[in-house]
């Protein structure tokens, strides 16, 4: 009697073991971060300019810094910047589920968002996506230039 109490004692062990290894990982977290469509342009600096880059980003963010540096030099007649930080305005973060920075978009004067970068961005990608949106062609091949259904780049 012992021996079998024995042989179904392994068996159980082997099964749970078996069980165990047989396990698949989960599927990976999937990218929840993204870029708003449509921007309240009152909520922003100098609604009536045509363009509007808004930055959003964090202080304790490492890479937001330089982002905003990019993007600041954009600021003309025409463009209107602002740096929207979480620590100090995050109501319009949660307004416009901004989840992951830096987040940069471009809208136009309806606050329709033309293009979108999730994360660091070059000065000459950045460039090239407000050149584009402003006079469309103008970007040379090789740019990445935010398009909203290629946000992977």
């Amino acid at each position: 009697m012992s021996s079998v109490l024995l042989v179904l004692g392994g068996v159980a062990i082997a099964l749970i073991v078996a069980i165990v290894l047989g396990r698949k990982p989960g599927a990976p977290a999937a990218n929840t971060h993204h870029v708003p469509n449509l921007l309240d342009r009152n909520d922003f600096a100098r609604p009536e300019a045509p363009w509007l880059v808004a930055v959003f980003t964090s202080s304790t963010c490492e890479s937001c810094a330089g982002v905003w540096e990019r993007a600041e030099l954009l600021t003309s007649d025409q463009v209107a910047t602002q740096r929207i930080d979480f620590q100090t305005d995050k109501a319009l973060h949660e307004r416009y589920n901004i989840d992951g920075v830096p987040t940069l978009v471009v809208a136009d004067v309806d606050g329709a968002v033309k293009r979108g970068f999730l994360g660091p961005v070059t000065a000459t990608d950045l460039w090239a996506a407000v050149a584009d949106e402003r006079e469309p062609g103008s970007v040379p091949p090789g740019c990445h230039t935010g398009e909203l259904d290629d946000q992977s780049s």
